[in-house]
């Protein structure tokens, strides 16, 4: 009997808000695989670490994180061998992913590449957006909002056309783009109803004023959410 990938989403960062069903299946499992960048801690692991079983088996994914390398192909064709040799001995699998894996998580590369030979169950976390929007204490939409999530290395035409289409956004991955998204706000007419927050949930998490952030110091886990009313409620 082969074993089982668990696709586990761990949350936005706080390890209190991965789900008991998340923290139930990876403390049952030999093997855990969790993304990392190419240098460096994984924030996935460090967010699950308080659930991972004792004496795992720990396969490291060193994932380029830069725009033009990603998806990294070579990188999750390794992985997925990994982890296809533990399932054919029997040993089922949990991959941590940060956030939900199914919302721009990384999961999905190695789902797409197990799921046709493989058991696989993805088990939902709690995304940024729900983790910002609870922290910032600004509903995202009520009533019949039209909700949007904008990357933001999406260009400035782009961006401008859908911000001004819908009732709320979360721009996501703000990072370096922070100036040029700010400046497009402000061009809109909408900066005065945008809440900035960085590392939502975590230990090193901020929240600051749209014109008072540092522009050259905005982490990629960073995001804006923009209500076109203010707020959800009004």
């Amino acid at each position: 009997m082969s074993g089982t990938v668990y696709g586990i989403g761990v949350g936005p960062g706080d390890p209190e808000l991965m789900t008991l069903k998340g923290a139930r299946l990876l403390a049952a499992c030999p093997v855990v695989a969790y993304p990392a960048p190419e240098t460096g801690d994984s924030l996935a692991r460090r967010i699950a670490a308080p659930h991972l079983p004792d004496n795992a088996t720990e396969i490291v994914i060193r994932t380029p994180m830069s725009s033009d390398r990603f998806p990294a192909e070579e990188v999750y064709n390794r992985a997925a061998g990994d982890i296809g040799e533990h399932l054919a001995a029997g040993r089922d699998v949990g991959v941590l992913c940060e956030g939900d894996p199914f919302f721009y998580g990384s999961f999905m590369y190695l789902f797409a590449r197990l799921a046709e030979r493989w058991p696989v169950e993805v088990v939902p976390g709690v995304s940024s957006l729900m983790a910002c929007a609870a922290t910032l204490g600004a509903p995202l939409a009520a009533r019949n909002d039209v909700l949007t999530v904008l990357p933001a290395p999406l260009d400035d035409a782009t961006l401008g056309d859908r911000l001004m289409l819908c009732d709320a956004a979360a721009i996501i991955k703000v990072g370096r783009h922070f100036g040029r998204i700010r400046a497009l706000l402000r061009q809109l007419g909408l900066a005065d109803r945008a809440r900035y927050i960085e590392r939502a949930t975590m230990t090193e998490q901020r929240v600051v004023a749209l014109d008072e952030v540092d522009g050259d110091s905005v982490p990629y886990f960073s995001m804006i959410l923009v209500h076109t009313r203010g707020m959800a409620w009004t």
